[in-house]
């Protein structure tokens, strides 16, 4: 396993782009001799995520990879937010299949349409059936060889990544996918958590909290183009925000905000740490427990119990049985006062 991470590590420092960002997928080929070429996909937001959820990095390195990202084609201004790919611009229908001049020319492989341009026969809809029938029509080993350097040239299928590089909708070019926003998210958070007490501490929440900036509820409606409130799919480059209810954001928003607040639970004990947060006094729910948390004074939790009776709890973390009775929703605990000292509490 050792040995697996180094090997892994390599790869990550070996995949840096030159400008700050990290390749996510890399696409293999098998060349004849048996040797193994290898060429890089563009940009992804996906793979800012991985590298940021790697543990590879340390803050600082963290941080020039939040940086290059606000700062890449992958920024969207008009959101306020990241596009999974960097959009561009497709080939029209008639800029599609045109076959190079100078390859051996055959009819039964192209045909010229009345304008002079070259297309393969529509019947090969892939590699394997024009190698078919290429062998089919005994063809000389030289220009089958041709044939299929020269179809793969014109379709490129080696880089097709699926819906997101051909539609302009759902998660297509120039679209936003809020789910990997909130990965983003969480990603940039789990940073933030890593490094507190570092030098690097406030630029990395002064990113975290530009990346939420981006997202649904802190916009107008105008902006969102859909109520704000609502999670959403998608946003097109066209329209407003697209397939409200319970998408894949969620998930990765409720647990951000929760970590946000404060909430830590560590081999079963509930905890409270709300450095990331910006507000000197918080209050919400957890197993319908309140928690009511105040930034002053020194770390503490006083936990009041049905019955009325009080208890001050030195420090802000609970055992593993004050945590059962909460997470069980037993009841026999009413509140919680937790009090954060302002130099460990943001």
């Amino acid at each position: 396993l050792q040995c697996a991470l180094e090997y892994v590590d390599q790869t990550i420092d070996a995949n840096r782009r030159t400008d700050g960002l990290y390749h996510a997928y890399n696409l293999m080929q098998v060349e004849e001799d048996g040797s193994i070429s290898i060429r890089t996909l563009y940009e992804m937001l996906e793979g800012q995520v991985a590298v940021l959820s790697s543990g590879k990095l340390n803050a600082d390195e963290s941080l020039d990879v939040l940086n290059a990202l606000r700062n890449s084609s992958l920024y969207r201004e008009d959101q306020h937010s990241y596009i999974l790919y960097p959009n561009r611009t497709l080939p029209r229908f008639m800029e599609k299949n045109r076959v190079p001049e100078g390859v051996p020319l055959d009819s039964r492989i192209v045909s010229r349409d009345c304008g002079g341009t070259l297309h393969f026969n529509p019947e090969f809809r892939n590699a394997t059936i024009l190698d078919e029938k290429l062998k089919e029509h005994d063809v000389s080993e030289e220009d089958r060889k041709t044939w299929l350097e020269t179809y793969e040239a014109v379709f490129d299928h080696q880089s097709f990544t699926g819906r997101s590089g051909t539609f302009f909708k759902y998660e297509g070019l120039g679209s936003i996918y809020w789910h990997m926003v909130s990965k983003l998210l969480m990603a940039a958070q789990e940073v933030c958590i890593k490094a507190k007490g570092s030098e690097v501490e406030a630029p990395l929440m002064e990113r975290y909290y530009d990346i939420r900036k981006g997202i649904g509820a802190h916009k107008s409606v105008l902006e969102q183009g859909a109520f704000p409130t609502d999670p959403y799919s998608h946003t097109p480059a066209m329209m407003g925000a697209q397939q409200p209810g319970l998408t894949g954001q969620v998930k990765e928003d409720f647990i951000s905000r929760l970590v946000e607040l404060g909430v830590r639970v560590e081999n079963g004990c509930l905890g409270f740490d709300p450095f990331l947060s910006t507000e000197n006094d918080i209050t919400f729910t957890i197993c319908t427990v309140p928690v009511k948390i105040h930034k002053d004074g020194t770390d503490s939790i006083v936990m009041v119990r049905s019955s009325g009776k009080k208890t001050e709890i030195p420090g802000l973390m609970l055992d593993a049985e004050q945590s059962a009775e909460i997470f069980s929703r037993s009841g026999t605990i009413k509140e919680l006062h937790v009090t954060v000292c302002s130099s460990t509490g943001g």
